[in-house]
């Protein structure tokens, strides 16, 4: 949603007022939106960066914020006519205590809509967006596994076996210098040890336990953690403040301004389109909108169409190879 400044300049008016008329865009676009089919929609409110600016205008994107998030509940059709929910992404530790109350009563509120999502980045950057999740994922992957979840490798097991068994057979060496009388005996030890040291894989006498094999699984064994080679982008996509959504599809930025600006960074894919606008954000309007949306409607339709003409040829090419 950018360009509300400059349009609150070029038409001489207050810059809190411009982010007004960007709110009042904003539920016009919803409305399209919904209608149209589209199911999750994902704006960029408010940026990390935004704290940069002054104080009166911060300020005042925060008050504006209480307010028209009030209004939205308080006049919620368009959130009840489409089962709405509404999310709130970012780094909620900066907002305000009142306005975070606000947020999170929101939220709670629109919680059992299930038709559609509006989610609102407020404060955000994709930068930390990332940044978090990878900072979750390695504590979670520094916390040991429950026993429960411990898988021992075959390696790990003989290893563990042969060390015990060799420390048996030190023990009764041990045991042999301290009395020298039982030479006979002694002999037979010899070869029980010698076998025991040859063959690691079977248990010693000294393992069983009232007919019961020793747990070699005890307190003493160390922690176990989780394999660093199993993060993948699924793991980091399950920290993500969007984890469980899809990905991006489409972009739209308006303000004539052709970048990201950190927004929307790791949900975007190679399939991904991204349109640039030329008119302000408080200018986008339903004759702005729609030829994009139509246009991108057509080429995911498109897209599908083709996806089933290919998957058609490849089974009927392994039904002609099988008969």
């Amino acid at each position: 949603m950018d360009g509300n400044r400059r349009f609150a300049k070029s038409h001489r008016i207050e810059t809190v007022e411009g982010h007004n008329l960007g709110f009042e865009a904003l539920a016009r676009v919803l409305e399209v939106c919904y209608k149209s089919g589209v199911k999750i929609v994902t704006v960029y409110a408010f940026s990390i960066e935004n704290f940069k600016r002054s104080k009166y205008e911060v300020d005042g994107l925060m008050d504006m914020a209480k307010v028209k998030l009030a209004q939205l509940l308080q006049h919620g059709d368009l959130l009840d006519r489409y089962g709405v929910s509404i999310r709130v992404l970012g780094q909620r530790e900066l907002i305000k205590p009142e306005l975070l109350a606000d947020i999170e009563r929101a939220t709670k509120m629109t919680s059992r809509n299930g038709n559609a999502i509006l989610n609102v980045c407020f404060p955000y950057t994709s930068h930390e967006e990332i940044t978090t999740a990878i900072r979750n994922t390695v504590t979670d992957y520094s916390k040991p596994l429950p026993m429960q979840q411990r898988t021992f490798s075959e390696s790990h097991i003989k290893h563990t076996l042969q060390s015990r068994h060799l420390s048996v057979a030190a023990e009764r060496i041990r045991e042999r210098s301290r009395s020298p009388s039982s030479r006979g005996a002694s002999d037979v030890e010899d070869s029980t040890s010698s076998s025991t040291t040859l063959h690691p894989d079977s248990p010693p006498e000294d393992s069983l336990v009232s007919g019961k094999e020793v747990d070699i699984s005890d307190d003493t064994s160390p922690n176990l953690y989780p394999d660093p080679e199993s993060i993948t982008s699924a793991v980091l996509n399950a920290h993500m403040y969007t984890a469980g959504l899809p990905p991006l599809e489409l972009l739209i930025r308006t303000s004539g301004v052709e970048r990201l600006s950190d927004f929307m960074l790791w949900q975007s894919h190679e399939d991904t389109e991204i349109v640039f606008l030329k008119c302000l954000w408080p200018e986008f309007d339903l004759w702005q909108f729609l030829p994009v949306l139509v246009e991108w409607q057509w080429r995911r339709k498109k897209n599908d169409e083709q996806e089933r003409v290919t998957r058609s040829v490849d089974v009927s090419d392994v039904r002609a190879k099988s008969s």
